[in-house]
């Protein structure tokens, strides 16, 4: 199967496709499930495709893959780099590129679709393969329960999935508890008065106000989440001005949070809308800020009973030597949405992407946050050999760890 994989991914990562709109992807997953005599239901939560396999009595299991890219502009020097550009939904024209590996995860999923169909003789139950849209959005998942998934397909008995991640390829990382943190996505939109660049005095400068504002968020997490917390505020855009000589009206701020605690949380956000109002304040703003909360979603949290068997199970396929606890991972993921709302367990692990040479090199440098692009990087790059055999085999023995031994008769 591998020539054919490889082959996927290359076709996926040059053909990436923004939240929302993977339409083509879609229609490359929906094919090769019909193919592989699954039940294909298509469109669920706009963009989102879900595959049935029945195959007789016994559990259910629900493998899942995120499909959207990012408004990145590629620049890892791939022989199959993506070209692609298109316009963001806030009017933003960018390169996209899959710079969080989503096309691992799709592959590797049509690859364990493809070996588990094969092998019905080896298992009995029902499998789901969920293919799910707008992952970087936080808002995939959520679209398609909505829409009705778990009237579509079988409510399932666990939710199974995979990260691709930049440490070696081969190796697989299983963390019980909070394993990925959840987010929120803040807006600000601080007001200023505009005018010529060379009367600041007759101005309220929100450039000035936004800049004091970014460097006071800074101090939420070195002064006002204690040592044993986790948190990370984020200020991943600000955006003001058309001009250099011209002081704008209004800037915008776009901040991100990441937590493990919803405690942590709240205090976060309390801090951010204090921070920012003060500001505006001490700016002599002539109106107060706007503060907005939006694509929320709560941290993933493996079932630790679950968790603790596919280690066990991983250890005996691949040797323990490949699964690795990497602890909680301060990336954010929406998987854990179509657990929750299934009221079932979910177990989600890190699959290695990267060169293993070249990591190794790296980590006895001390150098892997300078030499080793991490995921939303321009420059990240999964290895097709050995991340996508090892991402289709992780998906495989955890499903038929818990899909029935046949009947025998």
């Amino acid at each position: 199967m591998l020539p054919g994989l490889r082959e996927t991914y290359v076709d996926l990562h040059e053909h990436p496709e923004l939240s929302f709109q993977e339409n083509r992807t879609a229609a490359v997953v929906a094919e090769r499930l019909a193919a592989l005599g699954y039940v294909v239901h298509a469109g669920v939560g706009g963009t989102g495709v879900a595959g049935v396999l029945s195959n007789g009595d016994g559990p259910c299991v629900l493998l899942r893959a995120d499909m959207d890219a990012l408004p990145v502009t590629e620049e890892t020097g791939l022989p199959y780099a993506s070209r692609v550009r298109a316009t963001t939904p806030d009017g933003l024209e960018s390169g996209v590129m899959h710079a969080c590996g989503h096309d691992v995860h799709v592959t590797a999923l049509l690859g364990a679709a493809d070996v588990l169909a094969q092998g019905r003789s080896a298992w009995s139950g029902t499998l789901v393969v969920v293919f799910q849209p707008a992952e970087e959005l936080g808002r995939g998942a959520r679209a398609m329960v909505d829409d009705g998934l778990y009237d579509l397909v079988p409510r399932p008995d666990i939710v199974l999935g995979q990260h691709v991640a930049p440490v070696s390829a081969g190796l697989l990382g299983v963390h019980a508890g909070p394993a990925f943190a959840g987010t929120d996505v803040v807006n600000v939109r601080l007001v200023g008065r505009g005018g010529h660049g060379s009367r600041p005095e007759a101005t309220v400068d929100p450039v000035v106000m936004a800049a004091s504002t970014v460097m006071r968020l800074q101090t939420i997490v070195s002064r006002e989440v204690a040592a044993g917390d986790a948190a990370v505020v984020t200020v991943g855009t600000l955006q003001a001005g058309t001009k250099e000589n011209i002081i704008p009206e209004d800037a915008y701020l776009g901040v991100n949070v990441r937590y493990f605690d919803d405690a942590v949380r709240a205090r976060v956000l309390r801090a951010i809308h204090r921070i920012v109002e003060g500001e505006a304040a001490a700016a002599g703003a002539p109106q107060p800020p706007t503060v907005t909360t939006r694509d929320s979603f709560p941290p993933v949290v493996n079932d630790p009973a679950e968790t603790e068997r596919t280690r066990g199970v991983f250890a005996a396929h691949f040797g323990t030597g490949r699964v690795i606890d990497p602890g909680p991972v301060s990336g954010s993921e929406d998987v854990g949405v179509l657990a929750t709302a299934a009221n079932v367990p979910i177990v989600y692990w890190l699959l290695g992407g990267w060169d293993p040479g070249a990591y190794q090199a790296a980590f006895a440098a001390g150098t892997t946050d300078q030499d080793i692009p991490s995921n939303h990087s321009p420059r990240f790059a999964p290895v097709p050999h050995p991340t996508l055999e090892t991402g289709v085999e992780a998906l495989v023995v955890a499903a038929l760890d818990r899909l029935a031994a046949p009947t025998v008769g």
